[in-house]
């Protein structure tokens, strides 16, 4: 029956493009607004981005729609928009829905993101391996007292931002090969809501993307310490072998932090110049790479020069 109905949504959709009010696409066509659907999980760095973008292009009407990963594809597979940013590029089957409007898509790399572990201020635990966050999702671990690092008891919370974010797909198709989610988890509706909950409550692990860990100069950070929640250290290995560490720019480009993924701009604007077309050109560009590199945790796709210094001691 769900498959069904999402088939007659896709179909009512189609036909209501195809059939539709044609003065009205192209007046759409030919305006400088840029409808974009946006994956909530990448709402600071987007708003920067977004921000610089309208500064140099006035005439530009930014329409930005913060929304979950599932809620942007379906935007922009129906031809709701043309412009959207997300973790993955179009499915073959949404790239044949996208063609019935006779349209071709585009996704290029933008980032690459980290997803963070973030826990309450006052909860001294921060050591976990990717093997005890697999236990998590799937249920095996439910407690504190089964991390191995762990000096606190009680349940252990773990919460998301949506059901339908990029979060859960990324838990569950790269974490979990496919395995079903079981044990406490628990949506709260946005990133927002699960920095709160975890500055509520020690029991619980928060899970989001790494630009929202951020201070009030909006920049890419050198340490979590001041920040209002506990930014946790990943290992990628099990003991005796464990290497941990926390999602700041160089593990992400060392690929020792071992939660990461890929951030796209896709677009299906068929016009050859087109404000929609700037600002993608923007993101993946000099200057939308280099807010990326200086205003968030992400790891731009510009090749970027990496260096080890020796800090003092």
């Amino acid at each position: 029956m769900k498959a069904l109905w999402l088939f007659s949504a896709v179909m009512c959709i189609f036909l209501t493009t195809s059939c539709g009010n044609h003065r009205k696409s192209a007046d759409w066509l030919t305006s400088d607004d840029v409808h974009i659907a946006i994956d909530e999980t990448f709402r600071p760095i987007m708003e920067e981005e977004i921000f610089v973008f309208g500064a140099n292009y006035p005439e530009a009407t930014m329409k930005p729609v913060y929304c979950s990963e599932n809620e942007a594809i379906r935007l922009l597979v129906s031809d709701s928009l043309r412009i959207a940013v997300t973790t993955r590029p179009l499915s073959e089957s949404e790239r044949k829905i996208v063609e019935s409007h006779t349209l071709t898509d585009r996704a290029d790399l933008v980032a690459t993101d980290a997803m963070a572990l973030v826990v309450n201020k006052s909860n001294p635990d921060s050591l976990i391996t990717l093997d005890e966050v697999r236990g998590i999702v799937t249920g095996k671990i439910t407690r504190w007292e089964q991390l191995s690092h762990s000096s606190q008891q009680g349940e252990l919370k773990l919460v998301f931002d949506d059901s339908g974010s990029s979060t859960v797909r990324y838990m569950q198709d790269s974490l979990c090969l496919g395995q079903e989610f079981r044990g406490n988890l628990y949506a709260q509706g946005s990133n927002e809501a699960v920095l709160e909950t975890v500055k509520e409550d020690p029991s619980v692990i928060g899970v989001l993307g790494a630009n929202w860990l951020k201070d009030a100069k909006d920049s890419a950070l050198s340490s979590f310490d001041n920040l209002d929640v506990r930014v946790m250290w990943v290992s990628r290995f099990s003991a005796p072998n464990e290497i941990f560490r926390q999602p700041f720019q160089y593990y992400i480009a060392t690929g020792e932090y071992p939660l990461l993924r890929s951030v796209y701009v896709i677009t299906t604007d068929p016009r050859v110049t087109s404000m929609v077309k700037n600002f993608f050109f923007f993101l993946t560009g000099q200057r939308g790479q280099l807010i990326i590199c200086n205003s968030s945790q992400l790891l731009p796709r510009l090749p970027v020069q990496v260096k080890e210094v020796s800090m003092p001691e």
